[in-house]
């Protein structure tokens, strides 16, 4: 079993490029299920991050390939 707050620390890595996409940030949850929908990882800044900030990167839970120790493996 995996916390949420565990998840939170962990990489997420694109299986098709292998783009680092960065470190998840929120989760989607359906309250109505009881279950998580999609993962949250922050978008990249722009100008050093300090102005505006790319549109979130909404992972599906489907597109979740592997949760490991350290990192998260996507498709997509």
């Amino acid at each position: 079993m995996v916390k949420i707050s565990e998840l939170k620390q962990r990489d997420v890595i694109n299986i098709n490029d292998g783009r680092r996409l960065g470190i998840v940030y929120d989760v989607e949850i359906d309250m109505e299920k009881g279950k998580i929908d999609a993962l949250i990882i922050p978008g990249t800044g722009r100008i050093l991050g300090l102005f505006s900030r790319e549109s979130d990167i909404v992972v599906s839970w489907e597109n979740i390939k592997k949760i490991g120790a350290d990192v998260i493996l996507i498709d997509g």
